[in-house]
């Protein structure tokens, strides 16, 4: 075993999907590409949490993958959410991201009806050798309610394509341990924006960004500048955004981040059941004054 080929270095945004009279505004969402390419995001993921892909229907995930693989051409890497808690849906959804032109898939563990040690290895396992892309496998036990074990990782570290794994159990030891023990075989990307900073500093190779959806220049050159061994520029960054951070997480994501893109012209201010409109619009004005990003 040994390292394996890399998705992405950086801050890939984890970017939302905008509504318009309950369809996809695919105007607004080719804006959003547009605006994180040409401020520099290093990798666009689709239909993930922050996506609101639990109320996509699969014929809407073809439509948006096959629009976003169209417009990104070839920019920068096109990373797919396909995970389910049903093996077969993923794999489905895994196999499907790989016809319509996906650089690569970003795969939840199985949530609500969770998994033991051996099922979580079967799953990803199945879903692996069904495609030929690769697979970055996604730890939140928050949305999940199972934190991927050690053991899992170690087991799965000689599946050739499984290349990557987003940490986002917000535990910087536990982030630790995976790198400690598996860095040479996985590439780790945080999955909470605030770890950003320390992850790179473990041996991360970045972050799957929620902020990024509104500063993802900042995003890009915190992760650039430590890479250069400008350390100091990059800690200012990441405290420099901490604010606005923590206000972006005030309620459940994707929620606060639709809300700021919505004040910031870039979308509308729709959601499916069971997200909603956020209680907090007043907050996350204020927050976006305070970065400039509205008037």
């Amino acid at each position: 075993m040994g390292r394996k080929k890399s998705l992405f270095f950086g801050s890939a945004t984890a970017l939302v999907t905008p509504f318009f009279d309950g369809n996809v505004d695919y105007i607004a969402f080719g804006e959003m590409i547009e605006h994180q390419i040409s401020n520099g995001t290093d990798a666009i993921v689709i239909l993930g949490t922050t996506g609101e892909a639990s109320t996509i229907y699969e014929n809407e995930r073809s439509e948006i993958i096959t629009f976003a693989k169209r417009k990104i051409s070839g920019r920068v890497p096109l990373i797919v959410g396909t995970g389910s808690n049903a093996t077969s849906v993923a794999v489905r959804y895994t196999k499907s991201a790989e016809a319509l032109g996906a650089d690569g898939c970003l795969v939840v563990s199985p949530y609500y009806n969770k998994a033991t040690q051996k099922g979580l290895y079967m799953h990803y396992k199945e879903i692996a050798k069904s495609v030929k892309i690769p697979i970055i496998m996604y730890n939140v036990p928050s949305r999940t309610g199972v934190n991927i074990p050690l053991s899992v990782y170690g087991d799965l570290a000689k599946i050739e394509n499984i290349v990557a794994i987003k940490e986002a159990s917000g535990s910087i030891s536990y982030t630790e341990e995976i790198i400690e023990k598996y860095g040479d075989y996985y590439d780790i990307y945080t999955g909470c924006d605030e770890l950003t900073l320390p992850t790179l500093a473990l041996g991360g190779k970045g972050a799957i960004s929620v902020v990024s959806n509104i500063v993802p220049s900042y995003m890009h050159q915190l992760c650039c500048e430590y890479a250069q061994g400008n350390i100091e520029k990059s800690r200012e960054l990441q405290l420099y955004l901490s604010p606005l951070i923590k206000e972006l997480f005030c309620e459940i994501n994707p929620i606060p981040v639709k809300t700021a893109l919505y004040k910031m012209g870039m979308c509308k201010n729709e959601f499916r059941l069971p997200m909603c409109k956020s209680t907090r619009e007043r907050h996350i004005s204020a927050i976006l004054k305070q970065y400039n990003l509205i008037t």
